[in-house]
C-alpha cells in the first residue's frame, strides 16, 4: 500500500500535467503534513513556487490544479487559502479503510517494498583492533545500523561493512610484544584470552617508544607481516580475533546487526593499494591542462605522493588553515600507505565489484574534509560512473557527545569511557530505578527477579541508544544518565512503556470481550488524529530512507505515543458504548503497539510487555 504521502503527490502530479502540459513533468508537488489542524491534514504550495515561472497568479494557478485533479475517494473538496495554498483534508471514511486493510496485514503494516530497490552499501562502526570499544564508537554503530535497518526494512539490498582498522604499522609492535609477553597464544589461541586490551595494547606503545630495541623488532614484524610469515600472522590473526572477543558481545548486547561476516577491514585491500597507487599515478601523473573543468593531479610532496585537486579556474578545490593547497596522501614518504589509501581501495572495491548504487559513510564531522577529497577522487578516476547515472556517495556526519564540563564524554582522570561499563551502568540504573519502584507499595508490579534483570536490560541499553538517536545527528549533545532514563518526554523508558500500556489495555479488552472483530470507525476526533498518526509511518520512513536523519524517526514515534495519550483520556476503550466502539478502539490500541514495536525495531530497541 503506499503510503497517504506518495497517493496525494500521484493526485497532484497529473493535475500540474494536466494544467501546465509538458512544463509540468517533475514539478514537485511540495506537499507537506499540515503545521495546524485547522489547515487540514496536508498542505500543498506548489503554486506560491510555480506561479512566477509560468506566469500566472498564484491562487489562479493553485484553483487551475485543484480544478484538474479528478474526484476522488481520498480528500474532501480543496480549499484555497492566503495567497495560494492548497489546503488538503483526507475523508475520514477513506482514512478508516486504509487502517482496516493494514489491521488484516503482517508486521509491515501494509507497507510494502519499493518496486526499483538499490544495492546500498553502508560502512559503519569501525572499532580499532587491540583496543576496547570506547563511548566515541556508539554514534557511528547505532546511527548506522539504524539507517541500514531503515533501508533493508524498504527492500534494499544493504550490505553493511564494517571497515574495521586490522592493518598497517601499528601491529608490528603489537606482534613483537605478543610473541615475547605471551608466545603460548600462538601455540593456543583458544585457551589464552586478553583481559584488558587496551593495557595490552599501551604496554606495547609504550615499549616502541622507549625500548630502541624493541622498535626495531617491531619494524622487523611489520616487513615480516606484509610477506605474511607464518609465525607472524598467527601472532596478527590472535590479536585481531582477540578484539573480536571483546566487540562482536557488545553489538549483540546493543542489538546492532553486525557480525563477523560484515567485517571488511584495511587487511582486505592491503595486497591491492599499490596497484590503486600505480592506476592513479597512470591516470593523473601529469599536469592537467586548463579545460575549465575541475581537475586532479598526482604527484609528489615533500617526498610523500599526494592526489592535489583543482577548481575550474585551476585554483585548489582544497586549502589548508594556512590557504595552501591541501592534497590527499595516499603514500607517505617512506613508502607506507595510509587509511586515505584503503579508504580509495574500499570505495572502488564497492563501485566495481559489489555494484553499489549508494555508498553511505557514517563517521563523525571531523572526517568531512577526508570524504570530500574520497569522493572526489572516486568521481574523477571514473569509479562512479554508470551508464543508470553516478553512483551517490554520502557521508552521514555526527556531532560529539559532550559531558557535563560540556567536553568530549570522559572519565574524571581523562580517558575515554569504554562503551561496555557505560552499557553496564546504563542497566544499573535502570535495575535501581525498577527496584525502587518495587519497593513502593503504589507503584509494585510484582517483578520477579528474572523479569526486573530482562526490563533493565533493555530499558538500559533502550535509553542510551534513544537518547543518541534522538538528537540532531549533526550537533553535539549532553550526555545525561536522568534525561535519558526519565518516563517521561521523548525517551525510551517512555516509549517503552507506552508501548506495554498500550498491550495491556490490549489484553483487558480481548479477556473482556474475545476475539476482537469488526472495522475501526472514526468518530471522535481524537480517534481520527491517532489514525492518521498511524498511517503516517509510511511516508515517514521513507523521509529517514532519503535523508538519513534518524531522528525524524524518534519524533515520529513521540507524536504517535502522544497522540494515543489523548486518543485514550478522551476516548474510553474498555468501557465504550458499544461492542462495535470497543472493537474499533481496540484495534486503534493494536496498531499503535504494533507501529511503535515496528519503529523501535528499527532503531535496534527491543520493547518488553510489562513495564
Amino acid at each position: 500500500m503506499e503510503s497517504i504521502l506518495a497517493q496525494l503527490e500521484g493526485l497532484f502530479a497529473s493535475a500540474i500535467r494536466a494544467v501546465l502540459g509538458a512544463d509540468g513533468d517533475g514539478v514537485d508537488p511540495m506537499i507537506r503534513a499540515a503545521g495546524d489542524p485547522k489547515f487540514g491534514d496536508y498542505q500543498s504550495n506548489v503554486a506560491m513556487g510555480l506561479a512566477k515561472k509560468v506566469g500566472r497568479k498564484p491562487r489562479d494557478l493553485a484553483q487551475a490544479v485543484v480544478d484538474a485533479i479528478p474526484a476522488n475517494d481520498v480528500c474532501e473538496p480543496f480549499e484555497i487559502a492566503g495567497p495560494g495554498f492548497i489546503n488538503i483534508r483526507l475523508r475520514t471514511n477513506w482514512l478508516a479503510a486504509q487502517l482496516n486493510a493494514v489491521s488484516g496485514q503482517d508486521d509491515r503494516l501494509g507497507i510494502g517494498a519499493l518496486a526499483s530497490p538499490q544495492t546500498v552499501v553502508v560502512d559503519y562502526s569501525g572499532p580499532n583492533i587491540a583496543k576496547q570499544m570506547h563511548v566515541g564508537h556508539i554514534r557511528s554503530t547505532i546511527i548506522g545500523d539504524a539507517i541500514a535497518r531503515v533501508l533493508a526494512f524498504e527492500g534494499h539490498r544493504v550490505i553493511r561493512q564494517n571497515h574495521i582498522g586490522d592493518w598497517g604499522t601499528q601491529f608490528g609492535m603489537l606482534i613483537a610484544h605478543l610473541k615475547e609477553k605471551l608466545p603460548e597464544a600462538l601455540d593456543n589461541p583458544e585457551a589464552v584470552h586478553l583481559g584488558d586490551l587496551e593495557k595490552f595494547y599501551k604496554e606495547a606503545s609504550a615499549r616502541d617508544k622507549e625500548d630502541a630495541d624493541f622498535h626495531e623488532r617491531a619494524r622487523t614484524e611489520v616487513v615480516a607481516l606484509h610477506n605474511k610469515q607464518p609465525d607472524t600472522m598467527r601472532a596478527w590473526q590472535y590479536i585481531v580475533e582477540e578484539s573480536r572477543r571483546h566487540y562482536l558481545p557488545i553489538y549483540q548486547r546493543l542489538q546492532v546487526s553486525l557480525t563477523r561476516d560484515d567485517e571488511c577491514g584495511e587487511s582486505f585491500y592491503a595486497d591491492g593499494l599499490a596497484d590503486l597507487v600505480k592506476q592513479l599515478q597512470s591516470q593523473f601523473g601529469k599536469p592537467a591542462g586548463s579545460t575549465g573543468e575541475p581537475s586532479i593531479t598526482v604527484e609528489e610532496s615533500d617526498g610523500a605522493l599526494c592526489v592535489f585537486h583543482q577548481d575550474a579556474k585551476g585554483e585548489p578545490a582544497f586549502k589548508s588553515s594556512e590557504d595552501k593547497p591541501f592534497p590527499l596522501i595516499i603514500r607517505k614518504s617512506d613508502g607506507a600507505f595510509i587509511y586515505a589509501t584503503t579508504d580509495l581501495a574500499a570505495l572502488r572495491y564497492r563501485t566495481g565489484e559489489l555494484k553499489a548504487d549508494r555508498i553511505i559513510y557514517v563517521t563523525d564531522a571531523r572526517q568531512a574534509l577526508h570524504f570530500q577529497m574520497v569522493f572526489a577522487t572516486a568521481r574523477a578516476a571514473g569509479w562512479t560512473r554508470r551508464a543508470a547515472g553516478e553512483v551517490a556517495l554520502e557521508h552521514v556526519m555526527f556531532g560529539t557527545i559532550l559531558g557535563p564540563d560540556r567536553k568530549p564524554l570522559k572519565t574524571r582522570s581523562g580517558d575515554n569511557i569504554k562503551l561496555a561499563e557505560l552499557l553496564d551502568e546504563a542497566v544499573e540504573r535502570a535495575e535501581q530505578l525498577i527496584r525502587d519502584a518495587e519497593a513502593d507499595e503504589k507503584r509494585r508490579r510484582g517483578f520477579t527477579e528474572a523479569e526486573i534483570k530482562d526490563v533493565a536490560e533493555a530499558v538500559g541499553i533502550g535509553a542510551v541508544k534513544y537518547a543518541d538517536l534522538s538528537q540532531n545527528r549533526q550537533t553535539d549533545y549532553l550526555f545525561s544518565w536522568d534525561k535519558m532514563l526519565a518516563m517521561e518526554g521523548n525517551t525510551a523508558p517512555y516509549m517503552m512503556y507506552a508501548y506495554a500500556r498500550i498491550r495491556s489495555i490490549y489484553r483487558k479488552g480481548e479477556e473482556a470481550s474475545g476475539e476482537v472483530a469488526g472495522d475501526v470507525a472514526l468518530v471522535e476526533p481524537a480517534e481520527r488524529a491517532l489514525g492518521l498518526a498511524i498511517l503516517r509511518f509510511a511516508e515517514m520512513l521513507a523521509s529517514v530512507g532519503q535523508t538519513l536523519k534518524i531522528n525524524v524517526l524518534t519524533e515520529y514515534l513521540y507524536e504517535l505515543a502522544t497522540a494515543f495519550s489523548r486518543f485514550y483520556e478522551s476516548c474510553s476503550v474498555l468501557k465504550a458504548d458499544s461492542d462495535a466502539q470497543r472493537a474499533s478502539r481496540l484495534k486503534l490500541c493494536d496498531l499503535t503497539a504494533r507501529t511503535l514495536q515496528l519503529g523501535l525495531d528499527l532503531l535496534g530497541i527491543r520493547v518488553v510487555e510489562r513495564m
